[in-house]
């Protein structure tokens, strides 16, 4: 299964300034299988340790010592590790948090050793005490699969390659097979193991399985990693997301999670989902200018779930309602769809917001800042309506509008309307 991702391994590799690796993301993402095909396909050997299976690591950092560590990496690796031909790999990092420290020393003083460690956020960044080494790593984050990765997985090279061509109003012309294919993979969503699945086997039933055993592993998780103060909070918001973005106005309501529930109350648990990338918090911008981090206002946002799949298995959505009565498209205030393209500008690293005015009805659903500002609306359907979206535009032209719908291609004076299939090549190709 290709990984986008694998290419950024790859420049990582050969940088000239090269430093440790650390590559984040959320369980199950397949951090620790991306980083096993890229040390076995790229270095002459691969010196594989997971921390949390290998008790010897707990204590393994009482110095950080780079020629000692390498020792006691290749003795529990049974590699014979070699600079610059050896892939070292520390899985599951979290369980031996000070093996952050030891990546400063690394840089400062064994540049030449190639290593990488792997964690979830459940833990990375959480442990008290831990010194993470700033400004002496490199970091990726990792995504679930994005639409084009899913067509890579399912072998559909051609119609990957139209897409990256960028001839948009050609690859329109085949807007019925992409649909269908999106619409598979709004059911699916981008869990590499769910998608193995689907892939290799085609059940459906079976996709819902592994997600809902996904979902399971997660509150165990939260048993696990979340503090017992705020435990009973995560689960509570984990649970009210789909609710939240089946409203008309999907910014987060903490009355909607529990009666009377404030801010207060709940932004600890909230906040801890973000780290563990379990949720995207999609921030509100007052003004839709540059630069537009200086108009955050953080007391209002929308939660959106890690992956698609994943939120039609929280909302126990039936499969007829997404791979054949199109609901998914045309229900649910549109709540599929706004998670899709969230996590399409995600998995690109873009900075997202959404953008609404004081006492007024104007929103738009997305807004992103690249040399040009973009706002977006997202339509479930063809409806080309885009109200807002002309107010907004009647008000500073220097904007570029965009609106991500089921129609197809097509520029006007004004605003470009861009299907829904293209979202990810369309706005990597923005300025």
């Amino acid at each position: 299964m290709e990984r986008l991702a694998y290419r950024e391994l790859i420049a990582w590799k050969h940088k000239d300034d090269r430093k440790p690796l650390i590559l984040n993301g959320a369980r199950q993402v397949g951090k620790t299988w991306l980083l096993k095909e890229f040390g076995s396909r790229e270095y002459e050997n691969l010196a594989y340790i997971n921390c949390d299976e290998v008790a010897a690591m707990k204590d393994a950092f009482t110095d950080f010592s780079p020629d000692r560590l390498l020792r006691v990496f290749s003795a529990i690796s049974g590699t014979n590790i070699k600079p610059g031909v050896t892939l070292i790999v520390l899985d599951e990092i979290q369980e031996a948090p000070l093996g952050l420290t030891a990546l400063k020393y690394f840089y400062e003083k064994a540049p030449e050793f190639h290593i990488a460690v792997a964690g979830s956020l459940l833990g990375i960044g959480l442990h008290e005490g831990t010194g993470f080494p700033v400004g002496k790593v490199d970091e990726i984050k990792l995504y679930p699969l994005s639409f084009k990765e899913f067509l890579m997985a399912l072998d559909k090279t051609a119609l990957v390659q139209q897409i990256e061509s960028c001839r948009w109003t050609e690859v329109s012309s085949l807007s019925v097979i992409y649909t269908d294919l999106l619409r598979q993979y709004y059911y699916t969503g981008g869990m590499p193991e769910v998608v193995r699945s689907y892939v290799e086997e085609h059940d459906i039933f079976r996709v819902r399985n592994i997600q809902k055993q996904i979902l399971a592993d997660y509150r165990r998780d939260f048993s696990k990693h979340v503090p017992a103060d705020i435990l009973p909070k995560v689960n509570m918001i984990w649970d009210a997301i789909p609710a939240q973005l089946a409203r008309e106005n999907k910014k987060f309501m903490y009355g909607a999670v529990r009666k009377g529930g404030r801010a207060k109350e709940f932004e600890n648990a909230i906040q801890w989902l973000v780290d563990a990338g379990l949720v995207y918090k999609v921030l509100r911008v007052a003004k839709a200018e540059k630069p537009l981090k200086f108009y955050e206002t953080p007391e209002a946002f929308k939660l959106f779930a890690l992956d698609l799949g994943l939120l039609g298995a929280l909302s126990d959505v039936d499969a007829r309602d997404v791979l054949i009565n199109n609901y998914a498209f045309t229900e649910y205030k549109g709540a599929f769809t706004e998670q899709y393209v969230l996590q399409e500008l995600e998995a690109l690293g873009e900075r997202v917001y959404y953008h609404s005015k004081d006492r007024s009805e104007l929103e738009i659903d997305f807004i992103i800042q690249k040399y040009h500002v973009y706002p977006i609306e997202v339509k479930a359907a063809e409806n080309l309506k885009s109200k807002s979206l002309r107010t907004l535009y009647n008000d500073n032209s220097s904007l570029k509008p965009v609106r991500f719908s089921m129609a197809d291609y097509r520029e006007q004076d004004w605003m470009v309307n861009v299907p829904l299939y293209l979202v990810s090549e369309w706005i990597a190709n923005a300025e």
